[in-house]
C-alpha cells in the first residue's frame, strides 16, 4: 500500500525538514511504501530567491525595488551555503514524488498516485501565513474515494481570524481522520463544531532516540550550551552567557546570523547536525518548538522563550501536556532554578502513552481501506 504526505519540507528550516522526515521514516518502518509530495508554491519558494520581493510594498517603482534587493541580495547570496546543506538532507533522506506541484490546481490536474493521503506535520494549517489557507495542505487535490486525514497538523495559534473558520471548516469536514499537534488546536475545530479532532504527537516522537542517532552521526566534542535564537532574544543570551559562566563552558549557535555572542557558529550545517548539537549539548536554550522536541527525546536540560510571533501554543501545549511548563521562562527565571534536572522518568510516562495513542491514531488511519478497496 502507498502513502503519500504533504506538508513543508523544503522552507530550510530544521523543524521542518525533521518532522517530515520523521513521519516518512516510521510509515517505511511499518512496511509502505512513502513519498512526500513535493509541492513547493511560490510563497514557499521566496525566500532563497536571490531577486525576489516578498512584500507588495516594495515593488512600487524601480527605486523602491532596488533598495529593498540592495539591503536583501547580499544576505541571500550568504545563506545559498545554508541551503546546500539543505538541499542535500532532502535528495539523501526525503522520498519525494517524482513530480513537483507549485499549485492546488496542478495537484488537481494530476495527482500522485496513492492508497492514503496524509497532510502534515508542522504548521501547515498556520493562517498567519498563506499556507493556512491553501487548500493543498488540507488535502482539496485527493480524488474522491482516496482516504485522506490529518498527522499532527497545527494551527501554531491559540485562535484563528473568524474570515478564515469558513474555509478551515469546509476543508476539515471532508477529512477521514483529524489529528493536530496541539490541544488548542483541537479547541479550535471545536469551535467549529467539528468534534472528531485528536490531539497527538509530533511526528518526531514516533521515532526513538536510536533511530535519530542514525541520521545525527557527527559527534560534537566538548560541553556547551546550545542556543538556537530566531529572535535575536536578549532574555536567550542571558541565560546562555550565564549558564556558561558558571559550568566554565562553551556557547554553540546553530543559526550564525542571530547569536552573535556565541563561541562557536554552525550556520551552514543542515539538520544531522542540528540533531548531533541538541544530542551532545550539556544544555539547550531556545525559542524552538523542534528544539524542545529533540531535547526531550534526548532527556536534555533545556529551557525555552516563547517567541515575539504569536505562535507559542505549540510549546507551551507540549510543555503542558508533558508536566513541564516551568520549562517555558520569562525574564525573572532563576538560573538555580534551570540547572535542576528534569525528572524524565514521570515525562517519558506521559509521553509514552501520547506516542501509543498516536500510533493507535495513525493504525486506525492506516487500516481504513473502505474508501480505497
Amino acid at each position: 500500500m502507498k502513502i503519500c504526505t504533504i506538508t513543508c519540507h523544503d522552507v530550510y528550516n530544521h523543524g521542518a525538514s525533521l518532522q517530515a522526515y520523521g513521519l516518512m521514516r516510521y510509515l517505511i518502518n511499518l512496511g509502505y511504501e512513502v513519498e512526500i509530495i513535493d509541492y513547493k508554491p511560490d510563497y514557499l519558494s521566496r525566500h532563497y530567491k536571490l531577486f525576489a520581493i516578498s512584500s507588495p510594498k516594495w515593488e512600487k517603482n524601480l527605486f523602491t525595488k532596488l533598495l529593498y534587493l540592495g539591503a536583501k541580495v547580499p544576505g541571500r547570496v550568504v545563506s545559498l551555503k545554508r541551503k546546500r546543506a539543505f538541499d542535500a538532507f532532502k535528495a539523501k533522506h526525503l522520498a519525494l514524488t517524482p513530480a513537483r506541484y507549485n499549485t492546488n490546481d496542478e495537484l488537481k490536474r494530476n495527482p500522485p498516485e496513492a492508497d492514503i493521503y496524509l497532510c502534515g506535520s508542522d504548521q501547515i494549517w498556520n493562517t498567519l501565513h498563506r499556507n493556512g489557507s491553501d487548500p493543498a495542505f488540507y488535502l482539496d487535490f485527493v480524488p474522491e474515494g482516496k482516504v485522506r486525514a490529518a498527522y499532527a497538523a497545527s494551527f501554531a495559534t491559540e485562535s484563528i481570524h473568524d474570515r478564515y473558520k469558513p474555509f478551515v471548516k469546509e476543508k476539515v469536514s471532508k477529512l477521514d481522520g483529524i489529528g493536530v499537534r496541539e490541544k488548542s488546536g483541537v479547541a479550535i475545530l471545536h469551535q467549529m463544531q467539528i468534534h472528531q479532532a485528536v490531539n497527538v504527537v509530533d511526528p518526531a516522537f514516533l521515532l526513538d532516540d536510536s533511530e535519530w542517532n542514525r541520521l545525527g552521526t557527527a559527534s560534537i566534542p566538548g560541553d556547551y550550551v546550545l542556543v538556537y535564537d530566531f529572535d535575536d532574544s536578549s532574555l536567550i543570551r542571558r541565560i546562555a552567557e550565564s549558564l556558561a559562566k558558571r559550568w566554565s563552558c562553551k556557547i554553540y549557535a546553530v543559526n550564525g546570523g542571530k547569536s552573535k555572542y556565541a563561541n562557536k557558529y554552525f550556520q551552514y550545517e543542515g539538520p544531522e547536525t542540528f540533531v548531533s548539537l541538541v544530542r551532545d549539548a550539556k544544555f539547550v536554550i531556545s525559542n524552538s518548538f523542534h528544539a524542545a522536541v529533540f531535547s526531550i527525546i534526548y532527556e536534555k536540560n533545556f529551557a525555552i522563550v516563547n517567541r515575539t510571533e504569536a505562535i507559542n501554543t505549540r510549546m507551551r501545549d507540549l510543555l503542558d501536556d508533558l508536566g513541564l511548563l516551568d520549562r517555558l521562562v520569562g525574564e525573572y527565571v532563576g538560573i538555580d532554578e534551570l540547572c535542576r534536572d528534569i525528572e524524565y522518568r514521570k515525562v517519558k510516562t506521559i509521553l509514552n502513552r501520547k506516542i501509543q495513542e498516536s500510533k493507535g491514531y495513525l493504525n486506525t488511519i492506516l487500516g481504513n481501506r473502505r474508501k480505497s478497496s
